[in-house]
């Protein structure tokens, strides 16, 4: 949920009157600490003809040059107490009120166009501080992390959105020889990308965007997927493919929470079969739910739910040893889901749909729900589909549409079905 900023904050430093006169990069960071190195960046992204907006979300020392929004207003921003917080003995506090505010800095900054692209370096504490506020901005405005952190797992600081990381090698504390290279790169890097950027939008087309559809997709449903975008973007929409990967479903929920889509079709859920299995894509408990919470209308079917993903054979968890396996490639193994698992799985895509408040249906292919799930194939196997499906329509709320289709879901018949079914929806 977005912060929004009290009317009182930030008095004397935006004037609503003055025009923008130059593309903006914000740097947000602890001048306290990293004063420093905020001040070589900052003088690089300048020379490279940018304007610069810096924002302190430092609280023991002082900053070591005067912000463009300082620490008070930030800390303000975030509801809390400054002389408190910097007597040091409410770190977790400070962190959580600098928190808020930052993104609600950030938030502001960007409504107001002041914000075209945003720079933040740090340690681990940094990080998440100028991540979180970075994952309050839309999709496509450029985003730069120099962090300690960054040639590690940096899932939980992207979230499902677009940040760049760029590995600081040696801590960010001050320069020298290795810190000014790295350094001189970021800088390069955001200018980069804001210029890159405005060039691009200069040149879109003047009759403005076809409205976003989104499509979730698997190695195994592609060939369905790619004959309904066909569809879809011929009737004058544009398709948003996403792969099934866990972060790749939480990616396209994210968009559709975040309002950017005017339909959805999910064709492969079998992110769910992850969460039911403990396989390696997961995305979560509330994977499907997006759309019915924003009002977005949907087409939902139990694409490649067939399937549970693991690394390589040797990750497989010893409890699924005796089942049926199938070594996708060196690094993806796949476990043949059984009749509870499909079971389960149903109850899910039923629960998410019957959440629905705009226009949904459930499709499901009686000829299987994958590539590998079809008759001859090493997945075949009606009896754990039926279960999936039964599932689904004993436990969907009256008055959702439960279609049954004879085809696979690869076949044309059934992709070219789903894709005129959403049409008309949105019609």
């Amino acid at each position: 949920m977005r912060t929004h900023l009290p009317e009182r904050a930030f008095s004397g430093w935006v004037n609503e009157e003055e025009p923008k006169m130059a593309d903006t990069v914000v740097l947000a960071g602890a001048l306290d600490t990293k004063g420093a190195d905020f001040a070589f960046v900052k003088e690089l992204i300048e020379a490279a003809g940018l304007a610069t907006l810096v924002v302190d979300f430092g609280v023991m020392g002082e900053p070591a040059f005067a912000p463009d929004v300082t620490r008070a207003e930030v800390c303000a921003a975030g509801g809390g107490d400054l002389p408190r917080l910097a007597g040091g003995g409410h770190k977790d506090a400070a962190m959580a009120a600098m928190a808020r505010g930052l993104a609600a800095v950030v938030s502001r900054l960007h409504g107001e166009g002041r914000l075209d692209g945003i720079i933040g370096m740090g340690g681990s504490g940094g990080t998440s501080l100028a991540t979180g506020a970075m994952r309050e901005l839309p999709v496509g405005v450029p985003k730069l992390m120099v962090s300690t952190v960054g040639g590690g797992d940096v899932s939980a600081f992207a979230g499902t959105k677009d940040i760049t990381f760029m590995p600081s090698v040696v801590d960010v504390a001050g320069l020298n020889r290795i810190s000014r290279a790295i350094y001189a790169n970021a800088a390069g890097a955001i200018a980069g990308m804001v210029r890159t950027r405005a060039a691009a939008a200069a040149t879109a087309p003047a009759s403005g965007e076809r409205p976003l559809l989104t499509a979730s997709m698997f190695g195994n449903t592609t060939t369905a997927v790619e004959h309904a975008r066909g569809i879809l973007e011929a009737a004058g929409y544009e398709v948003l493919v996403f792969h099934a990967t866990g972060s790749g479903g939480r990616t396209m929920e994210g968009l559709i929470a975040d309002g950017y889509v005017s339909g959805s079709l999910d064709i492969t859920t079998t992110e769910l079969a992850d969460t039911v299995c403990g396989g390696v894509f997961d995305a979560g408990p509330e994977r499907c739910l997006a759309a019915s919470r924003a009002g977005v209308p949907a087409v939902v079917v139990p694409g490649c739910v067939d399937m549970a993903n693991f690394g390589g054979p040797e990750t497989v968890p010893a409890r699924y040893r005796g089942r049926l396996l199938y070594e996708w490639n060196p690094d993806v193994t796949l476990l043949r889901t059984d009749v509870d698992e499909n079971r389960r799985i149903g109850e899910m895509i039923a629960a998410a749909v019957n959440a629905a408040t705009a226009a949904v249906a459930v499709v499901v292919p009686r000829g299987g729900v994958s590539m590998l799930d079809s008759e001859g194939e090493r997945f075949w196997d009606p009896a754990a589909d039926r279960a999936c499906f039964e599932a689904i329509r004993g436990n969907l709320r009256a008055g959702i549409p439960f279609l049954e289709d004879e085809h696979n879901v690869n076949d044309p018949e059934f992709s070219g079905r789903v894709a005129r079914l959403l049409l008309e929806m949105l019609a």
